[in-house]
């Protein structure tokens, strides 16, 4: 992989360990609409995806929904705009008072600074709003280390590969020269889709099986392990 210039990560799952985090925090947004609580299983297979479209394939509108937000009436409906950005408003507001730890992965700042250091240049493609990933870039004192980044709300969600295709026009570079490293299949798809390299990580959401189906050049279950990769 010598001719990569550029390594983008996605975050939640990839840098951050924060997918306990977002399980209670979504499980806090059913109770509160008064909707059947997801499990955990069903609440991973989202992470990643930008918050519209993960709410809309959590709580699709039945018969047996509550009184709250996500109420209605007709079996089989959908949610309409006005109550998905109600279940986005509630996951935002257990997301800032959540005392969950979502601390990043050992290892993650080491092996920014040593990549940075280096030469290569970093950036964030995640299905964070930009409001959210400001916050956990100025949190974590990681904003100098990356060139630019993209949120889910500057964007399509994943694994629509347009935050990919952001990125690359505003650096002028081709999907050869950049790698995308993720722990879903939401990540690996967006770049496979365009041809770009990927490394899948299994400390996140998804398992080495699912991760390999989409052609990585690599996975890796460690830190140590991705770092000697580049």
């Amino acid at each position: 992989m010598q001719d990569i210039r550029l390594a983008i990560f996605d975050w939640d799952g990839t840098l951050m360990d924060s997918v306990g985090r977002i399980v209670a925090c979504v499980q806090g947004v059913a109770r509160d609409c008064e909707l059947a609580v997801p499990a955990p299983t069903q609440i991973r297979q989202i992470i990643g995806l930008s918050l519209d479209v993960a709410m809309s394939r959590l709580f699709p509108l039945s018969s047996g929904s509550g009184s709250g937000s996500g109420s209605g009436s007709g079996s089989g409906s959908a949610f309409d705009d006005r109550q998905i950005a109600a279940l986005i408003d509630r996951y935002r507001h257990h997301y800032l008072h959540d005392a969950t730890p979502s601390p990043l992965f050992s290892g993650a700042g080491e092996l920014l600074h040593d990549w940075r250091s280096r030469g290569l240049q970093l950036a964030v493609a995640t299905g964070k709003s930009r409001r959210g990933l400001d916050r956990v870039l100025d949190e974590t004192g990681l904003r100098p280390l990356f060139v630019t980044s993209r949120g889910a709300d500057e964007a399509r969600s994943k694994p629509d590969p347009l935050m990919l295709e952001q990125i690359l026009d505003e650096l002028g570079l081709s999907p050869r020269q950049a790698v995308m490293i993720g722990d879903s299949v939401h990540d690996m798809a967006m770049a496979e889709a365009i041809a770009m390299p990927r490394i899948g990580v299994t400390w996140g959401v998804d398992s080495r099986d699912a991760l390999s189906r989409h052609g990585p050049v690599a996975v890796v279950d460690s830190m140590a392990a991705l770092r000697g990769l580049l």
